[in-house]
């Protein structure tokens, strides 16, 4: 961000409100307001909305990816048991005991 804003600062000779607001458009994908005029802000821009966009994504990911993770986990260790309870149920029902393992397992 601070780089996108002081080199919409310096090539397009806005000031540090506009640029930095600019920035912050391109980081979160919602698009500028204004469109540099110069062939070397447009390209500035190009680059650096790649670059914002990226490094908004990481950082997203860097602090909720524990928070999806352990909701994962714990979504995932609730299908097992649910799984080994359909398993057992389907044994009783065949008439085999769970408990005991059939020769040769």
């Amino acid at each position: 961000m601070a780089a996108g804003t002081l080199g919409l600062m310096l090539l397009e000779g806005w000031g540090l409100v506009n640029s930095f607001y600019f920035m912050a458009l391109i980081a979160t994908a919602e698009g500028p307001a204004a469109t540099p005029a110069t062939d070397a802000g447009k390209i500035f821009a190009a680059v650096m909305a790649f670059v914002s966009i990226g490094a908004a994504i990481s950082a997203i990911t860097f602090t909720f990816g524990p928070l999806f993770g352990s909701a994962i986990k714990l979504g995932l260790e609730h299908v097992e048991k649910e799984e080994e309870k359909l398993k057992d149920r389907i044994e009783h029902k065949n008439g085999r005991d769970p408990t005991r393992q059939k020769p040769g397992d």
